[in-house]
């Protein structure tokens, strides 16, 4: 028997369920942290996503021979405003550029 916590789809992979409790917090501020943690859950996420979509078109156009300087410059554009909205960790940021960069081709 699977948890409560997973439902299978039809192609038979579990799936998460969406991010809403069965239990209401009681206390006024923790029902505002609740609203405040999905708010910026999902603000993060598609700050995420833009960034991964981004790192791989670098990585696309770096694997094909086509110029990357732009895709590159947009690209760390984009890790750098995440760290500093918080998405990301300034280290991490860094990694991921210092990473980026000795992956293309000189």
């Amino acid at each position: 028997m699977l948890p409560a916590a997973v439902i299978v789809g039809g192609s038979g992979r579990p799936k998460r369920e969406p991010r809403t409790s069965p239990h209401m917090a009681n206390i006024k501020s923790q029902k505002k942290r609740n609203r405040q943690n999905e708010t910026r859950r999902l603000r993060n996420k598609a700050i995420m996503s833009d960034l991964k979509t981004s790192v791989r078109k670098v990585e696309e156009a770096a694997a094909a021979g086509e110029p990357t300087e732009e895709l590159f410059r947009s690209a760390q554009k984009k890790i750098d405003a995440a760290a500093r909205k918080g998405a990301l960790h300034a280290n991490t940021a860094a990694r991921t550029k210092s990473r980026l960069a000795a992956s293309l081709p000189k």
